[in-house]
């Protein structure tokens, strides 16, 4: 069976509106896919402040927010379909929205980005809402792209995002698979600090690879509670603005060191935690790391990922550009199929909920 979808995802990173074509061939219970087209649609700066102080608002103006940015997707995806000429090719449209609370110990989870009025600018099936079921059943609602991992890169036994939060994800089944979970802040601390200096971000890493760490912050990071915490667990967008930035600025450091300092603690949070679960593993054979995510291109990050992981013969593997961009959208068009195709699209192994969901709320945007 051929399915044609369209992806959207909107990263805490505010890089953008990532679009994603993607044509799924489904056959015997087997996935393969291709990304047909793709693009990323920067944020204007009134987009950017409206996004990151949503959560500042009162109920009446983020609701009123959360129904623009849906009609503003929409007349992005329809901007997307007309330059790559997708008329009457596309089945199903799944957004993400973009994350503002994230507070599943009391049930509730929120994205931005209303899915009818995605559905009233394209006049398309629009799967929205994505992680709100699994909260519901009592799951960290994150991460879900896993789902993605299991059916369509079954070659990999590790999964890394590093986007505005860095997330690991597992193959397999539990107990030594089927672990997925947000590690720490990311991109948007690093572009937070890169942006103290004026850049929108430390292309990369070159910034940091000229930075000395400095111990007794990367001590103190490293000494948060989170990190203590067991998996399944998850962040919401708050604990590297709202805590670690802060906690970086204080010390005091030139913008090179904070960048040597935090990105030396993300290499050590992810290597920390590869490195429990590769002991779990029965199988002593080298693995292979998939890394994704607009961290994919920070050369010095991914450098002392490399040298660290060397130890536990995990191998790092960049994919293609594309892949490495658009990875997050793709799955969140896969997920709209399997939502299409009334499939189980979240699972409860990774996410700690009750059970396993069909996740997303479906807004039928054509005429009967």
């Amino acid at each position: 069976m051929l399915y044609r979808a369209i992806g959207v995802m909107s990263g805490s990173s505010l890089d953008g509106l990532d679009i994603a074509f993607v044509e799924f061939q489904e056959q015997g219970g087997k996935w393969n896919y291709e990304i047909i087209h793709a693009d990323c649609y920067s944020y204007t700066a009134e987009w950017t402040e409206k996004l990151k102080n949503a959560i500042n608002l009162s109920a009446r103006n983020y609701l009123l927010l959360h129904t623009a940015y849906g009609h503003y997707v929409g007349e992005q995806v329809n901007k997307f379909i007309e330059t790559n000429q997708l008329h009457y090719q596309v089945a199903v449209i799944a957004s993400h929205g973009h994350t503002t609370f994230h507070m599943p110990a009391s049930q509730m989870t929120a994205q931005l980005g209303d899915g009818a009025a995605i559905a009233e600018k394209t006049q398309l099936p629009v799967v929205s809402d994505l992680r709100a079921l699994d909260v519901a059943f009592g799951g960290q609602g994150a991460p879900i792209v896993p789902i993605g991992e299991k059916f369509l890169w079954s070659d990999y036994d590790y999964f890394l995002n590093i986007g505005g939060i860095a997330n690991i994800s597992v193959a397999g089944e539990p107990p030594s698979g089927g672990w997925a979970f947000d590690v720490c802040p990311a991109n948007r601390v690093l572009n937070m600090l890169a942006n103290d200096e004026g850049k929108p971000f430390d292309e990369n890493g070159e910034m940091a690879s000229a930075g000395k760490t400095d111990l007794p912050l990367l001590e103190k990071l490293n000494s948060l509670d989170y990190y203590r915490k067991p998996w399944p667990k998850s962040l919401a967008n708050d604990f590297g603005t709202d805590l670690v930035y802060p906690m970086i600025k204080s010390a005091g450091l030139s913008i090179p060191d904070a960048l040597r300092t935090f990105s030396e603690h993300i290499v050590l949070q992810i290597g920390n935690d590869l490195t429990a679960l590769n002991r779990r593993q029965v199988s002593t054979s080298k693995k292979k790391l998939l890394v994704t995510g607009g961290g994919a291109h920070n050369k010095f990050l991914v450098k002392r990922l490399a040298e660290l992981l060397m130890a536990e013969n995990i191998e790092v593997v960049i994919p293609d550009t594309k892949l490495v961009n658009y990875k997050e959208a793709l799955i969140m068009a896969f997920i709209g199929v399997l939502r299409w195709r009334q499939e189980y699209n979240v699972l409860a192994s990774v996410t700690g909920a009750s059970r396993n969901s069909i996740g997303g709320a479906l807004w039928t945007g054509q005429e009967a």
